[in-house]
């Protein structure tokens, strides 16, 4: 695989600490005088270059490895998160409202789920979409 850019790694770089394309972008090309639409397209090329989508997985993999992060570790501290939001002296339900909606991201069951019941169709929507109407 070729190497990347020096700007190309800096994208990388800047991607993984702040988790925005466009941010990343803006700090690592030439974006000063740009509109933010323009930023925004020039960001998705760039992630959508095969050798830059490529450093990115790798650079989340190193870090995952570096920290020891496992889907099983972030659960456990979510639930130990939530816990202790609703054992507090006055107890904070958007705390573990925020909590049990990460652990259900994580396990992928914040998304709309279909299942067949006794032959009946029945369509659950996502919580998210429950909670905003």
């Amino acid at each position: 695989m070729a190497e990347l850019t020096i700007k190309q790694e800096a994208f990388c770089r800047a991607y993984i600490e702040t988790g925005n394309a466009s941010e990343a972008y803006r700090l690592s090309y030439a974006a000063d005088k740009m509109k933010p639409e323009s930023v925004n397209r020039k960001a998705k090329e760039v992630l959508d270059n095969v050798k830059v989508s490529a450093m990115i997985s790798k650079l989340k993999s190193e870090i995952k490895e570096r920290h020891n992060v496992t889907v099983d570790s972030l659960i456990k501290e979510l639930e130990e998160a939530r816990k202790a939001a609703l054992a507090a002296e006055t107890p904070q339900s958007s705390a573990a409202v925020a909590a049990t909606m990460g652990k259900a991201k994580l396990t992928g069951l914040d998304k709309v789920v279909v299942e067949l019941t006794g032959g009946i169709k029945v369509e659950r929507k996502s919580i998210k979409d429950i909670f905003s109407g």
